[in-house]
């Protein structure tokens, strides 16, 4: 999230963050945009009795701040089917690894670097993809690669991926903001300048 106000607030991204939505009002990542003068809203899905009113208020809260894109950061659950719809396509995930390589519900964090590690992979990376109904099943729009040493641990080459993440979602972003990323079926085609 730290990336992504910094690249709006550098030009890397021609757009702004219109708000931070979170489910603990103590969380860092609340904390960050509320410094850097963003507003926050804190939505805990625990907090409704039934999941429909969780997304109804979701809704309302993104459309009262105008929201075109919705990037999410650590949201460790599968967003409404509302949601989804309301969003096709202009919802972005960033995932520790080459999707479809350690993916899905359970893959998230330290799981994903542990599993490549024991699996013995040469490369890893991350992905931005749009999200759909299931975790991490959403067209892939970027991708990065990054090497897996022989002596890496899991904090080793979390520390290299995070690096690749906060650049390769800031790129997806922008492409979104110059209107470049076309979705064709389960592919996302960028267009060129």
């Amino acid at each position: 999230m730290q990336a992504i106000i910094d690249a709006c607030r550098d030009g890397r991204i021609s757009g702004e963050v219109v708000a931070v939505i979170g489910v603990k009002p103590d969380a860092p990542a609340i904390e960050r945009a509320a410094a850097a003068g963003v507003r926050t809203f804190i939505l805990n899905p625990k907090d409704f009795a039934d999941p429909a009113d969780y997304d109804r208020e979701l809704l309302s809260t993104l459309a009262s701040v105008q929201a075109d894109l919705i990037c999410l950061a650590g949201y460790m659950r599968k967003l409404g089917r509302p949601i989804i719809d309301a969003y096709r396509n202009r919802i972005m995930n960033i995932h520790p690894a080459l999707i479809p390589m350690f993916f899905g519900q359970g893959m998230y964090g330290h799981h994903v670097h542990e599993a490549a590690i024991e699996r013995g992979v040469k490369v890893s990376g991350c992905t931005v993809h749009f999200v759909d109904e299931d975790y991490d099943t959403g067209p892939i729009i970027l991708q990065t690669v990054v090497p897996v040493e022989d002596d890496d641990t899991p904090d080793t080459l979390a520390a290299r991926v995070l690096v690749e993440e906060h650049k390769t979602y800031v790129q997806a972003i922008q492409l979104f903001a110059e209107g470049r990323l076309v979705v064709e079926g389960r592919r996302v085609r960028v267009l060129p300048r």
